[in-house]
């Protein structure tokens, strides 16, 4: 067959197709897999037992349910639903937000594949705009949203603190704002917040001042809200949600516990939802109702934000903890540091002048029954030589305690065998 130049965007090389069909063979390979690599939730007994109790509310109750699994919703999505966040959201935070401001789509990948492309690419008079990510590394899943046939993407570097020196110590990344340079190449700025795949949480600080300058160049700010805030909340230190007219919030239920519904949530000047909502009619005819019928009473009721203060965080804030203490025993003697881990479900961990690729070591892990993600694929829109992309991983502590540990000991292992095999190793 001969296939079109759209059809180059599902190459089998993309980061997130290689993620997503390690995973699905991992699952149906019949090995036992050590799955540090992919980014779906844990299993929260509680969270479970609550969404199966909603789900059968809905159930039992023969019009909702028959609503639920027989009629289209609109191509903005469900309006309950939608009613639901815009009072939830209006009287917590006081935006000013009404039923024009939010649209629903079928999960956050397809929320970003829409607004990228909406804002960035060719536009009429012959220019080509980008987004910028104004700190890297960012969400793998963007990387090949683009529909062009150039990168829709511009990247910086971000400034790295070091808080610990020692082996197994921690860093952070900041975003450099001496380099953001916000011309009329941009059509927008997007931000991960807290970051997949780091755990990195921009400060109110920062996120304000970045607030402020995209406004002030006329920019849409874009903020990744998938982990973060106002629902699940998985973030470990003091931050606010933020929403301006300016700024496109884009949420979703997985990681609540919803995964497999596939909903996401963007809040948005109208203009924008407008057009998110064409695109739902023309692509999916409409979004998905199962997710949000199931969690309406949840958004009604504000529990949602109560369940992810009281039970979401508290359980991640224990398993990173267990995870990094992990990673410091068993990898003492070896040249790693660990991103501080501020909020979402993953480590991520750099070892500074690793002699083989981060792809290397993904592919020797693999061998072994260990999945990761190669650091070098969190990098969209950066071309520019930097070997700091060669040196990290991404793995996950939302799976099973025994399979992190485990996992983590063989990471430790391969990797010191990498360093042993190298004349630089001390």
């Amino acid at each position: 067959m001969k296939f079109s130049k759209f059809a180059q965007q599902f190459k089998p090389e993309s980061g997130i197709l290689q993620l997503m069909n390690d995973l699905d063979h991992a699952v149906n390979s019949g090995r036992p897999f050590h799955m540090l690599g992919g980014g779906n939730p844990a299993h929260i007994p509680e969270i479970e037992k609550l969404i199966q109790t909603e789900m059968l509310d809905v159930c039992n109750d023969m019009g909702r349910f028959t609503s639920m699994i027989g009629d289209y919703d609109g191509p903005q999505g469900n309006i309950a639903f939608i009613d639901a966040l815009v009072d939830l959201f209006n009287e917590k935070y006081g935006w000013p937000i009404t039923r024009n401001h939010i649209a629903i789509t079928n999960g956050s990948q397809a929320s970003f594949g829409m607004i990228f492309n909406l804002l960035a690419g060719e536009f009429k008079d012959g220019s080509r705009r980008q987004i910028l990510l104004p700190i890297t590394p960012e969400y793998i899943g963007y990387s090949d949203v683009g529909l062009g046939e150039e990168s829709i993407f511009q990247a910086r570097k971000p400034v790295i603190e070091i808080i610990e020196k020692q082996n197994a110590g921690f860093y952070k990344y900041h975003i450099d704002f001496e380099n953001l340079n916000l011309d009329d190449s941009i059509g927008a700025v997007c931000v991960s917040r807290p970051t997949n795949p780091t755990g990195n949480v921009i400060s109110d600080a920062e996120l304000s001042q970045l607030s402020d300058l995209t406004k002030k160049a006329g920019c849409p700010l874009i903020i990744d809200g998938a982990y973060g805030l106002p629902f699940p909340g998985i973030i470990f230190n003091e931050a606010t949600p933020h929403w301006d007219e300016h700024v496109i919030l884009c949420l979703s239920l997985s990681k609540f516990g919803l995964p497999g519904v596939r909903t996401g949530i963007v809040i948005a000047n109208p203009e924008l939802i407008n057009l998110l909502s064409g695109s739902n009619a023309i692509f999916s005819l409409a979004p998905g109702r199962i997710g949000p019928t199931v969690v309406t009473e949840l958004v009604r009721s504000g529990e949602i934000l109560e369940i992810s203060r009281k039970v979401i965080k508290p359980y991640y804030r224990k398993r990173v903890d267990h995870a990094v203490a992990i990673v410091k025993d068993k990898m003492q003697d070896l040249p790693v540091r660990i991103h501080q881990p501020e909020g979402a479900i993953f480590l991520w961990l750099w070892f500074e002048g690793l002699p083989i690729s981060s792809e290397e070591l993904y592919q020797r892990l693999k061998k072994r029954g260990v999945l990761v993600i190669a650091g070098e694929h969190f990098f969209p829109g950066m071309e520019e030589p930097w070997r700091h992309k060669q040196e990290c991983i991404r793995i996950t502590y939302a799976s099973h305690l025994e399979s992190v540990e485990a996992g983590i000991q063989i990471i430790a292992d391969e990797v010191r065998k990498a360093y042993e095999a190298s004349s630089d190793f001390l």
